[in-house]
């Protein structure tokens, strides 16, 4: 009867992913309808993920987040990136990304759509090497589409392909001389094998075939910025601004075969530019939801770079981003561990909350309003029900006990809420 969520949609069709979103969202099943059969929410969901949970991905619904895991040759236990999509599912992550580049990947992607409640997004082009085995020069245009297969085979639900990147492109770098030119690891490697090799780049050439694909098995398509800058100083250049209007004409074509489609977005980018880069990607690609790494707001906080992640993120989910993807504190350093990825989390979260509430997303603000009132109250059991991290707020709280059990160990009896509670009871307020 239909083949995607948004051929679905274009045949009016309410299918059991949309009434799923749709309660989650607190808007109608005919309203998210609607929004995919106009490409503005996607709704990440192969045929083949049958323990996904669907969420919709769009500016007007809750900002989502996804979660960058996988294996390297540095760190190769498969284990121990499990505990992290775990602890990623139980901290609220609505997307994982296996980034994996070491080893025989598919049983740890096949395990990860047989277990994982969560999207499950890959980059095909970092697989091909490690599937074939061989150096990347060698391999053709149709190894590369196979891949992309294989994926959707496996029943992933969304692939990052770097189709807007052309042997134009080449030039454009040479010619600008960007600081830090390519940074894209999977268009980093589209771009080494165009150089090799003298050919067209294979995701925009046979586009065509991989749209066919998804098509067969509902699988998104992630439009990746192979020229996302990578520095504050190549932020908004002709390289990204001119893929860009490339992944608008992709978008078209995608949809006209009724495949859904997100756009990834910077980046590192100065603040006062973000707001204006969602806008135009908006206009350009026609309110495909944007995908953003960050944006990170200055280049030089290794260690900390969750945090200017979270800065950059706020900003462009209120302006109109749609997926967060997270950033831990050893980006730029390490793979990152356990701790890393819990610390990447909540300042993802954090971010997309902000910008919900700024969004005036439905019902995004209910909770902090419930914060208020158990903070007023002193209601502390209610207060680690709303926190963001309940462990580590509880823990901060019992290692530093104060006297007077109602308030914090900062103010004690000079406590605000204290003295205006008793004072509009008319109680005597004792200070000392």
């Amino acid at each position: 009867m239909y083949k995607t969520q948004m051929e679905a949609a274009r045949k009016g069709i309410i299918t059991k992913e949309m009434e799923a979103v749709a309660a989650k969202e607190y808007r109608t099943a005919e309203e998210i309808r609607d929004l995919v059969a106009k490409g503005q929410v996607a709704i990440c969901a192969n045929r083949l993920h049958k323990c996904i949970e669907p969420n919709g991905v769009g500016s007007m619904l809750r900002t989502k987040i996804n979660v960058n895991l996988g294996v390297s040759r540095d760190c190769k236990d498969y284990d121990i990136e499990m505990e992290k999509v775990m602890t990623a599912v139980n901290m609220g992550a609505e997307a994982i990304m296996d980034l994996s580049s070491h080893g025989n990947t598919q049983p740890f992607r096949q395990k990860l759509v047989a277990e994982c409640p969560a999207m499950i997004g890959t980059v095909p082009v970092y697989d091909s090497v490690i599937h074939y085995q061989r150096d990347l020069a060698t391999l053709t245009a149709k190894d590369f589409i196979d891949v992309v297969r294989l994926h959707a085979e496996d029943g992933v639900d969304f692939v990052t392909l770097h189709c807007g990147i052309t042997r134009k492109t080449i030039e454009q770098i040479k010619q600008h001389k960007r600081k830090m030119n390519i940074v894209s690891r999977g268009g980093s490697l589209v771009f080494a094998w165009m150089c090799m090799t003298g050919n067209e780049n294979p995701f925009y050439e046979y586009y065509d075939e991989i749209l066919d694909i998804c098509r067969e098995y509902d699988m998104t398509i992630s439009l990746g910025d192979a020229c996302r800058p990578g520095c504050l100083a190549d932020a908004s250049d002709v390289c990204q601004i001119e893929e860009l209007v490339r992944l608008g004409e992709l978008t078209k074509r995608a949809w006209e075969k009724d495949v859904q489609v997100m756009i990834e977005g910077p980046g590192h980018m100065p603040l006062d530019q973000i707001e204006a880069n969602m806008k135009i990607q908006q206009t350009i690609c026609m309110g495909a939801p944007f995908y953003v790494l960050g944006p990170l707001v200055t280049d030089i906080a290794p260690g900390y770079d969750h945090i200017t992640s979270a800065i950059g993120g706020a900003v462009a989910a209120a302006s109109g981003a749609a997926f967060l993807c997270y950033v831990t504190p050893a980006e730029h350093l390490a793979l990152p561990n356990v701790d890393d990825v819990k610390q990447g989390i909540i300042a993802s979260k954090i971010a997309a909350h902000a910008a919900d509430i700024a969004k005036k997303i439905p019902h995004a603000r209910d909770i902090d309003d419930k914060m208020a009132d158990a903070r007023r109250n002193f209601d502390w059991d209610t207060q680690w029900e709303c926190s963001i991290d309940t462990e580590t707020a509880k823990a901060i709280r019992d290692d530093r006990k104060p006297e007077i059990e109602e308030s914090c160990s900062m103010c004690g009896k000079f406590c605000a809420v204290r003295s205006m509670n008793k004072a509009l009871e008319g109680e005597y307020i004792d200070i000392l």
